[in-house]
């Protein structure tokens, strides 16, 4: 079964949604080795870092809120 990432995910404009989904997929995911909140983060800075330069700073801003706010949902103090 593929994880619950829908597609296109990464393109949305909306951090927040960004975040719960990442949140809902990393909190339902059997495959990860270490918690929720890792496993989300790591997903989106998979995403940021993947990119690279092809990134625009419109996108990199909305996709670095998406971290914001899931640390955020997680409870974690924003860094």
């Amino acid at each position: 079964m593929r994880s619950g990432l829908k597609a296109h995910l990464f393109e949305q404009d909306d951090p927040a949604r960004i975040a719960a989904s990442l949140k809902r997929s990393a909190e339902h995911s059997h495959q990860r080795k270490g918690t929720p909140f890792p496993s989300a983060m790591s997903m989106l800075t998979f995403c940021i870092n993947r990119a690279g330069d092809n990134l625009s700073a419109e996108r990199k801003q909305v996709l670095n809120a998406a971290k914001d706010e899931l640390r955020q949902q997680f409870g974690r103090k924003p860094a």
